[in-house]
């Protein structure tokens, strides 16, 4: 099958899956049948050509696997009759709905642990195997089809339930807390991990063709674009390379470019969310030619507003940084000591790893180096351990 090809059924693969879990609320069998559908469909379509309406072949297909299944199972005999009159109710009009954000609210069901949402996102949603998913995050294959299949019990027994902002909001955390792992992983050898920060940005963008007019979404997208320009300079021989020491022409211009028009146009176009604020900030790291081209005023004046949206000590210890390049090292200092008592980020490195900054820029080498130290004792990535360890090292 050709590149395209195998393109089309992989977005199609989580419509079908939505729309069999929809009509028949089965996950497990729902997602086998796709599966059997998907191979059909590359095995026939290059010699039989592809079918005009292909969502629709592969919901058939699919649908008759699934009965296939249910009919093969003497336990589910009465499920079987509920599927089978379902299916005759069914139209062609339905085939054609599409119930991938259905699917999408489904895994991200509050019932769901914050890890249990990311893993069945990217099972379910995303098309990666449980093997992929494992190893991004890490874990031994066994343990994360365990945490797969006792999520999708759960939705299996609480259904999709209500639907609102609220659920979408879970959707967006989600999905950033999938790109943010890629592009900082929170352990092992490598900085990054590109391919959970690819899928999230390609599962954004889908979810943005599903709900175009909304503003958060694109802010989110656009964060992501933003943030992922950076990687080709983030490490040289095997080291992280700060932000302000970046080869910026390194840097993915046509994402930036997409980056910026996207969030452009969402922050005047309705309510400004906080993924917008985080969007705009990055556009104007990303925009500024060289580090001491950057606008620090505007980027703290962002962080003021980001602040008073969406209020976390996160967002604190980044403004910390912002004040400090605008009001002086003393002033972000002050604001940082704001966040002492909070455990949350004195078990952090990045508290540390701030502060030895700021106080670097300050002046005072000694406590900065004693920061560093601390911040490389609490990373989890090696190369940030390193990189930390060297800043302590320098004179």
């Amino acid at each position: 099958m050709t590149d395209a090809g195998e393109d089309l059924l992989r977005a199609l693969a989580p419509q079908v899956l939505a729309s069999l879990v929809r009509r028949h609320g089965w996950v497990d069998g729902a997602e086998d049948a796709v599966q059997e559908a998907l191979l059909a469909a590359a095995t026939q379509w290059p010699t039989d050509g592809t079918p005009d309406n292909p969502r629709a072949w592969l919901v058939t297909v699919a649908g008759r696997r699934l009965v296939d299944h249910v009919r093969a199972d003497a336990s589910r005999r009465r499920r079987e009759e509920q599927d089978l009159a379902a299916t005759a109710r069914s139209t062609s009009t339905a085939q054609d709905q599409d119930d991938s954000l259905e699917l999408l609210f489904l895994c991200c069901h509050p019932d769901l642990s914050p890890s249990s949402r990311i893993a069945l996102t990217l099972r379910a949603v995303g098309g990666l195997t449980t093997a992929q998913v494992a190893a991004a995050f890490l874990v031994p294959e066994a343990t994360m089809a365990q945490r797969i299949s006792r999520a999708k019990q759960t939705v299996r027994q609480v259904g999709l339930g209500a639907v609102g902002a609220d659920r979408l909001d879970a959707v967006l955390h989600v999905l950033y807390l999938v790109f943010t792992e890629g592009h900082t992983s929170t352990d092992g050898a490598d900085l990054t991990a590109p391919a959970l920060s690819t899928e999230a940005i390609r599962l954004t963008r889908w979810l943005r063709t599903l709900l175009p007019e909304d503003t958060e979404v694109a802010g989110l997208l656009a964060l992501m674009l933003l943030t992922d320009s950076h990687r080709p300079a983030r490490v040289r021989a095997g080291a992280v390379v700060p932000l302000a020491d970046q080869d910026r022409s390194l840097w993915d211009r046509a994402a930036i470019a997409e980056g910026v028009d996207l969030i452009t146009r969402a922050l005047t176009a309705g309510r400004v969310g906080p993924y917008q604020l985080q969007a705009a900030i990055a556009a104007v790291h990303s925009e500024a030619e060289t580090a001491a081209d950057t606008d620090w005023p505007q980027i703290a004046g962002l962080y003021q507003l980001l602040d008073r949206v969406a209020p976390s000590p996160v967002v604190t210890l980044n403004r910390a940084v912002a004040v400090g390049m605008t009001a002086g090292p003393g002033a972000g200092l002050a604001l940082l000591a704001t966040l002492a008592a909070d455990q949350r980020m004195t078990r952090n490195h990045r508290y540390y790893a701030t502060r030895a900054h700021l106080l670097e820029l300050a002046g005072d080498l000694d406590a900065a180096r004693a920061d560093y130290r601390e911040a490389a004792k609490r990373a989890t990535s090696a190369l940030e351990r390193r990189h930390l360890t060297a800043r302590a090292g320098r004179r």
